[in-house]
């Protein structure tokens, strides 16, 4: 049997990012800033390319001249971008303001932009692609950019899930795009189709699961279906289900955090490209959670993507001070 033309694929939007550090209601005329790109699906693309997947973007752009070093900087990033299309729109922009305490701020221009007309005919476009890759990545964020978009999800979702091949999903509640019971709805029709579900606690869960708890998150979560659930609860903290019971995995420490923007999809991309190339569940979550550590030391979500040998010595650092060989 041929080997799939891609290990990972990741549907989703990309933004252009403009980032300061000024908060934004204290911006004035002349306050410096610096323009990158992100998305979550550029940064889980870039994650997973840097944890040694074959990886592909599927994503609409638009028509401005900003979509030229977009599409650069995502090649930059060892992310194929051959079968990215084009609408005639804007490409979606956000400025976020950050500071190394965590602590985040983010205006977003995305309505009526490029990546919302992502429409069951791109995923018609992608069909060959999808039901020979290894891996598809998508989010709750994609599912909520408008109608098309979200039927473009569970159509790729089911694609992927019928050929054999591995699903994993973010919920990534946005109130600001979807109402909860469109999220709940969306998690209820893509849970069963789920390897991994990425998911953060309280941010998601309190939303989607009416829970703050994470080991009761995970249960409810594989209770609508997902086979392995990865709850995040802040810094230094993630929890994983499988279905042999939920169990902590403490993230190693950054000394040198700067900005968590992105880390999560960080996380998302590495471990499903380990799970792609044939590692086990744990070891994933592991070189997950190094790769997402190592992350915050750059600004904006694509700022620092880590090499996957300074995550392999981060996640062997990490397993000798816990005395786990």
């Amino acid at each position: 049997m041929a080997s799939p033309s891609y290990d990972v694929l990741v549907l989703g939007e990309v933004l252009v990012e403009i980032h300061t550090d000024t908060a934004p209601r204290d911006a004035v005329a002349g306050t410096p800033a610096r323009i990158s790109y992100s998305g979550d699906a550029l940064n889980a693309a870039a994650a997973a390319a840097a944890a040694g997947a074959r990886t592909a973007l599927l994503a609409v752009v638009g028509d401005d001249d900003l979509s030229v070093p977009l599409l650069r900087r995502a090649t930059d990033l060892g992310v194929d971008v051959s079968h990215v299309r084009r609408a005639p729109r804007p490409n979606g922009a956000y400025l976020l303001c950050a500071d190394t305490g965590g602590e985040r701020e983010f205006v977003y221009w995305r309505t009526g932009g490029a990546g919302s007309t992502l429409a069951p005919s791109h995923v018609d476009s992608w069909r060959t692609l999808l039901t020979s890759a290894r891996s598809l990545i998508t989010s709750g964020i994609t599912g909520a950019l408008s109608p098309t978009a979200r039927e473009a999800v569970l159509d790729a979702a089911r694609t992927v899930h019928a050929a054999g091949g591995h699903l994993t999903y973010d919920p990534n509640y946005r109130a600001r795009l979807t109402g909860r019971d469109e999220a709940r709805e969306l998690l209820a029709r893509i849970a069963p189709l789920t390897g991994l579900l990425k998911t953060s606690c309280p941010g998601d869960a309190l939303a989607l699961v009416d829970t703050a708890d994470p080991a009761t998150a995970a249960a409810r979560y594989r209770a609508l279906g997902a086979r392995a659930v990865a709850v995040t609860a802040g810094a230094g903290r993630l929890l994983l289900d499988d279905g042999t019971g939920p169990a902590h995995h403490p993230v190693p420490v950054n000394p040198r955090a700067v900005d968590a923007t992105g880390a999560g999809d960080c996380f998302t991309g590495t471990a499903t490209a380990r799970l792609a190339l044939g590692d086990t569940l744990a070891d994933a979550v592991a070189y997950g959670t190094a790769a997402a550590s190592l992350s915050v030391s750059g600004r904006g979500g694509t700022g620092h993507v880590p090499a996957f040998t300074e995550t392999t010595a981060l996640a062997a650092r990490h397993r000798r001070a816990r005395g786990v060989l």
